[in-house]
């Protein structure tokens, strides 16, 4: 079923239950579909049309869902945009999927107006927020204005529906293009590995829905449950929401999960309404899990994949066996096993599947893959093998049991007098110290080597550790080739908006001359 007629079969059935809650705000699944049923008349009476890019520009806000649910309706292509980013990169995406209409928050606009002169084909431009700027129009008073007549705008399988877009960590990011079947099959495989939603089910959605707290958005909407949804993370805020709202679903990463499992608050509300939590980005050090469980119990669930490609693979409660065997705790550092109608693979440079054990490219298949990569056939020629695999650019290995490990990003494998040194590996060598709280491991030039690996560590509360004997450890965890040859303390580490370390920034922050060990 496509997410227009999605929607209408929900508002039939669950009509007066809670769709969405946003601070003070709530609507019921009536009152979704009417306002979803606006926007898409207000953007076809702009001259928006079926199959037209349509960006969301802005954090969540009462208007999030409606959004995604209206562009839905009208048969456009959400284009989502995020908020973190500049106004250069929003202008440059606007401008690479040609949008036709921009729907943005009133905070966002203002540093992006000046350049939307350079956009010809968009046309319309929708503000939220306190009121519209000269020029634009304002978001209520075009959905006031807009009929409430349902536009029955066919779809089909194949028609595009969402635009993601890549990090553009190696350059300029691209869009990524899902159509009405991938984006609803992707769904559908969320909804296999994991505790079935129902209506009472409701979900806190701490990060953007643009982001990968988005994904779960139609399955919700299937169910007719809840979503509720925090305008900014705030770990306090997190807490009191899980026990006011009766929260019992949310997904989290591993930077935030720490956060929450030391806020004194985790161990004063009341979470047991909690039934299942999902985190992703990267595998959680096993410390973070620990605590977490502590926290709200095994109810945790790892699920792996990239925004053309997902979901891949899931740890489940079961695989989070904090005090088993030694293949129970390997579990725990691993991406876990491919979902029911998933697959991954290791492929060497040529495209050859390697056998288990060995490390190469990840490649996956999913029901959630993407089309293709907007305008560029070449490089969705570059990512798609002739055999239908997908090649993620993360770096991995399978364990004889099926497993998934992740070791890196292709691009950030160091390779030092010819040997290929993983980030990873050091980083969880060094986690294993008492005083370290966390690591990021680069590689930095190196007159001899080429490149040699060094490390960004953050200490634990009042512990004091010397940086050589950090190298002395790694030294003997890993061995005198791999080892880093360089430790820098730091307060913290660079992360994104959803908690990945930024590698790039890690480098400039260690860009110190060449230390020989």
């Amino acid at each position: 079923m496509d997410p227009a007629n999605l929607l209408r079969k929900s508002a039939r059935l669950f009509g007066r239950n809670t769709a969405f809650v946003c601070e003070e705000r709530s609507q019921t699944y009536d009152q979704l579909l009417e306002r979803a049923i606006r926007l898409a008349n207000a953007l076809r009476a702009a001259g928006v049309q079926p199959g037209d890019r349509v960006a969301l520009l802005g954090d969540n806000a009462f208007e999030s869902l409606e959004q995604i649910a209206g562009t839905a309706i009208g048969g456009y292509v959400r284009c989502a945009l995020y908020g973190h980013d500049t106004a250069d990169r929003h202008h440059y995406l606007l401008g690479l999927v040609g949008a036709r209409a921009l729907i943005v928050q009133d905070r966002h606009l203002a540093a992006l107006r000046p350049m939307l002169a350079d956009l010809p084909e968009l046309t319309t431009v929708l503000v939220t927020g306190q009121g519209p700027a000269h020029g634009v129009t304002g978001y209520e008073d075009a959905l006031s204005a807009a009929s409430t007549e349902d536009p029955q705008v066919p779809l089909t399988d194949d028609d595009p529906h969402v635009i993601r877009f890549s990090a553009g960590t190696t350059g300029k990011p691209k869009g990524i293009l899902h159509t009405v079947r991938g984006w609803m099959d992707m769904g559908t495989e969320m909804a296999l590995v994991i505790p079935r939603f129902t209506e009472r089910d409701r979900y806190l959605a701490p990060a953007p829905l643009s982001h990968a707290a988005g994904m779960f958005a139609w399955p919700l909407v299937a169910a007719g449950a809840a979503t509720v949804v925090m305008p900014a993370f705030d770990t306090a805020r997190f807490l009191e929401l899980i026990e006011s709202e009766r929260i019992t679903v949310t997904m989290t990463v591993p930077t935030l999960m720490r956060m929450i499992a030391e806020h004194p608050d985790s161990r004063t509300r009341d979470l047991s309404s909690l039934v299942t939590v999902f985190y992703g980005t990267a595998p959680a050090p096993e410390a973070t899990l620990a605590a977490a469980i502590g926290v709200w119990g095994n109810i945790m669930y790892q699920i792996y994949g990239q925004s053309e490609c997902l979901p891949l693979t899931v740890l489940t409660p079961e695989h989070h066996v904090l005090d088993g065997t030694d293949d129970q705790r390997r579990w725990l550092r691993s991406a876990g096993r491919p979902t029911p109608n998933s697959d991954v693979a290791i492929l060497d440079d040529d495209g050859n599947r390697l056998p288990d054990g060995e490390i190469g490219e990840i490649a996956g298949r999913s029901p959630g893959t993407m089309r293709e990569l907007w305008a560029a056939p070449e490089a969705t020629a570059q990512r798609v093998t002739p055999d239908g695999w997908f090649r993620t650019r993360d770096m991995g290995r399978i364990s004889d049991d099926g497993f998934l490990h992740l070791t890196d990003r292709k691009e950030d494998t160091i390779i030092s007098g010819g040997y290929n040194i993983w980030p990873t590996e050091l980083e969880d060598a060094l986690a294993e110290h008492p005083a370290v709280a966390e690591a990021a491991v680069v590689g930095v030039p190196h007159a001899r080597w080429g490149e040699t690996p060094h490390a960004a560590v953050v200490l634990r509360p009042d512990a004091h550790v010397d940086p050589d004997e950090l190298i002395a450890w790694s030294r003997e965890r890993v061995g005198s080739v791999k080892k880093v040859t360089a430790v820098h303390l730091v307060d913290s580490l660079p992360r994104s908006p959803i908690g990945k370390v930024l590698r790039r920034e890690v480098r400039t922050m260690l860009a110190t001359p060449d230390r020989d060990r």
